[in-house]
């Protein structure tokens, strides 16, 4: 079974699988589909971050972490004089100029050609030019445009000093060319190509990674990023290496639940469920205004924690035993059952812009993989039809904070692909897209599995709140009478979404018994599970 955001992708994901590959396999393959069909959330001037079980290997699950880095011409103060404040929705920190948010200064060095090489290496069966055959032929022969990604570039800039994803299209003429026509952004229904994209995915299919991290790819982007004072240098490409290190593990209600190390999202997710370990949740029944009110404080806590230390550990010491700790969880009970106000310090900031496949295949092999391009820079080197990150727009843009700009830095994420296991063997498999709050979405649909028995399509499907600050915001279709119950001890606001406006989860289950795979693609996005017989 493959699910993803992009029916596309999700469909070329599962071509793989009906023909043999594994989940590898599969995933790369949906990858380079989805740098086509979702060009501001993902390609390969970004980054990824994977959560795997590979079959065989008994109860190990393995992160593997390729980020986003910081150009090695950065300075920690470059920016602390033309700070506007934070973004009010927690993603980046407006700037004059919105200069780390669109265009060549919002780069990062990019990590995805290292860590599709590093998983490809590890794990694929299908060779390197293989996984990149079917977005090639897409990039040339065009794909139709969806209505959800019509309608992303229809929507306005949020606040005025933010950027919409229509504005940077007007970053760089070939960003223009490709994606719009007459001065206009497409239409849903309209077919688009990108030969130039296929060209840097053909160049890359046969000569490799290397190319773009010291070949002739790297030459054209290097020129580029220096005509435009980008803070990438030559030696930032050469000397990118990936990271892989052992999960984030707690173990909550039974199950042993697998995430990634700092600084994503894994350890915030474990530190609430710690905290929520020492309630009857189920008693409290679902998405009541008691259960509501209980774990969104849980979720307060943990952000407070993470908020404050968490960091990129090659940096900066983060205290990852003390906050997964169970004294740290039994004080946040306490503070939570006494009423005590949770004040948590100013939010780290990252982007929705994100996207995500889960798969899981015939040998057992599971894979969450998350990859991203923050939400684009708009920069397209010329020729070459890619967009490039933007997470500079994630640090934070004055010196002394956990999350500062340093040279070769990784930035704070809420990238959280997970895996969850009972008895040594896997049953569930998620991840989202969503910034933050892929933290409290893939922590929610874990509960409702968990302890309320749901199935996986059930689980997605319930309405969800998030809290990581002085509010709690509720989709829709969480009633208001059991808002207006909440709002009795802590501010609630309703979005205006019934589905959507929460992170975007994509989940797997596997029955224990039975073996049999459910899959769930979010119902506030475009995608789908596939079952490949």
């Amino acid at each position: 079974m493959i699910v993803g955001p992009q029916p596309l992708a999700v469909e070329e994901g599962a071509k793989v699988l009906a023909a043999g590959g594994n989940a590898f396999d599969a995933a790369l393959t949906c990858a380079a589909v989805q740098f086509l069909v979702d060009p501001h959330s993902c390609g390969i001037g970004g980054y990824l971050l994977l959560t795997c079980r590979p079959a065989g290997g008994g109860n190990e699950v393995v992160t593997l972490d390729a980020p986003a880095l910081a150009g090695s011409r950065v300075r920690p103060d470059m920016w602390q004089d033309i700070v506007i404040g934070p973004n009010p929705r927690g993603w980046g920190f407006f700037l004059k100029g919105k200069v780390n948010e669109d265009g060549y200064q919002s780069v990062c060095t990019p990590g995805m050609p290292r860590g599709m090489q590093a998983i490809h290496q590890k794990w694929c069966t299908l060779p390197w030019k293989e996984i990149f055959a079917p977005a090639i032929r897409i990039a040339n022969e065009g794909w139709m445009l969806t209505l959800g990604m019509a309608n992303r570039w229809k929507e306005p800039a949020q606040y005025y000093e933010g950027s919409s994803l229509r504005q940077k299209l007007d970053v760089t003429h070939d960003a223009q060319g490709i994606y719009l026509k007459d001065g206009r952004t497409r239409e849903a229904g309209e077919t688009l190509r990108n030969p130039d994209y296929g060209r840097t995915l053909e160049r890359l299919a046969t000569h490799g990674p290397d190319d773009f991290y010291t070949g002739e790819l790297a030459r054209q982007m290097l020129a580029d990023l220096d005509a435009h004072h980008g803070w990438v240098t030559a030696d930032d490409l050469k000397n990118y290496r990936t990271r892989e290190e052992p999960p984030v593990r707690v173990t909550y209600r039974g199950y042993d639940v697998a995430s990634n190390q700092p600084p994503h999202g894994g350890p915030t997710l474990g530190a609430i469920l710690n905290i929520l370990q020492g309630w009857d949740l189920a008693a409290l029944g679902h998405n009541s205004p008691e259960y509501i009110y209980r774990v969104s404080m849980a979720m307060k806590a943990a952000f407070a924690d993470r908020n404050q230390l968490l960091a990129d550990p090659r940096f900066q010491k983060v205290p990852l035993e003390w906050m997964l700790s169970e004294a740290r969880a039994n004080e946040w009970r306490s503070t939570i059952e006494a009423g005590r106000p949770i004040v948590p310090p100013p939010p780290h900031a990252d982007s929705p812009d994100t996207t995500q496949v889960t798969v899981v295949d015939r040998h057992g092999n599971c894979v969450s993989l998350t990859h991203s391009l923050g939400s684009s820079s708009g920069a397209i080197t010329p020729g070459l039809g890619f967009m490039y990150n933007n997470s500079m727009v994630n640090f934070f843009p004055k010196p002394g904070h956990a999350n500062s700009i340093a040279p070769g830095k990784s930035r704070t994420t809420g990238m959280t692909p997970t895996i969850v296991s009972r008895g040594g063997k896997p049953v569930l498999v998620l991840g989202a897209p969503g910034a933050t709050r892929i933290i409290t979405s893939v922590l929610q649909t874990i509960l409702n599995v968990i302890d309320f028995g749901m199935s996986v399509s059930d689980a997605v499907l319930a309405p969800r709140f998030d809290c990581q600050g002085e509010m709690i915001w509720c989709q829709a279709r969480i009633p208001e009478y059991v808002c207006a119950e909440v709002r009795r001890r802590h501010p609630v606001s309703r979005l205006a979404y019934s589905h959507g406006g929460m992170a975007l989860v994509h989940a797997i289950h596997i029955d224990e018994k039975s073996g049999a795979l459910s899959g769930a693609a979010d119902t506030g996005g475009d995608g789908m599970p596939l079952l490949v017989s």
